[in-house]
């Protein structure tokens, strides 16, 4: 468990990290240089998911031997599925991290909501959802491993 308080925000006690794959862990299909280390640091304190369209087909090749759990959904209102996988987890235990418009319910129902604008751009509806947005997975996940660079951005 990752326990964060941020003033003038709110008690944040984080168990599970959901994350979507293509445009948020990988690009183009293939995960992004730096994130197995941080999935590994990670892995010590939450529980970690990814759940996916999988647009590319590539996400359980890429994650073979991770510390994750992965769940690639059928087409068809994936924004619902996503939303409800974390409410199956439990809302205020997540911490969420997407791109895609499919994601936007998912980071709003997260305790903590990260938006990653990366190569493939991400939905202004998503990012309209999220608490933190990010120019890489890296600093996204850095976020969590080093609590005081989120404190610092959402304290009021």
């Amino acid at each position: 468990m990752i326990n964060i308080s941020i003033p003038g925000y709110k008690e944040l006690h984080l168990e599970n990290l959901v994350l979507d794959y293509n445009g948020t862990l990988a690009c183009d299909g293939r995960l992004i240089a730096g994130v197995r280390p941080l999935l590994e640091i990670l892995a010590v304190d939450l529980r970690i998911y990814v759940i996916t369209a999988d647009t590319f087909g590539s996400a359980q090749h890429h994650l073979k031997n991770q510390p994750c759990e992965l769940t690639v959904l059928p087409e068809g209102e994936q924004d619902i599925a996503k939303r409800d996988f974390v409410r199956g987890l439990g809302s205020d235990s997540c911490v969420c991290v997407g791109n895609g418009r499919n994601d936007r319910l998912m980071l709003k129902e997260a305790a903590l909501g990260m938006a990653v604008i990366l190569d493939e751009g991400a939905s202004g509806l998503t990012i309209q959802s999220a608490d933190v947005v990010a120019t890489s997975i890296v600093g996204a996940l850095q976020l969590l491993t080093n609590p005081k660079r989120l404190i610092a951005t959402l304290r009021s």
